[in-house]
């Protein structure tokens, strides 16, 4: 007689609700680690501490610093060369952390093959 309700392979409600409780909390974990990395604050350099950028978690600039030996009037690009180095860095490295910190949650529930 075939078997009747349940998920095939098995997955009887136990498992469900076991796979909903960790999928609950690998939900909060992200949203406690978003919140951490928002408030977090990155400054990268370029052109050897010429330009001094500082980014937020949330992709917001606070801070740019610009060495005044890097103001070049005849040479205007190259300052900007160094200001466009320096952001595209900083938005790299707030990536990077973002992508460390999900990737630490999919580790722990045993979900590390996810794409996150």
């Amino acid at each position: 007689m075939a078997k009747r309700g349940g998920f095939p392979g098995g997955m009887g409600m136990g498992n469900m609700n076991n796979l909903m409780k960790q999928a609950q909390k690998m939900q909060r974990q992200m949203e406690e680690n978003q919140k951490l990395l928002e408030e977090q604050e990155f400054t990268v350099t370029s052109g050897g501490q010429a330009v001094e950028i500082t980014i937020t978690g949330k992709k917001e600039i606070t801070k740019v610093k610009i060495d005044p030996e890097a103001v070049d009037p005849d040479d205007v690009e190259m300052l900007e060369d160094l200001i466009m180095a320096a952001v595209n860095e900083a938005i790299k490295k707030v990536e990077e952390a973002s992508s460390e910190a999900m990737g630490k949650i999919a580790g722990r529930s045993g979900l590390g093959g996810m794409p996150f």
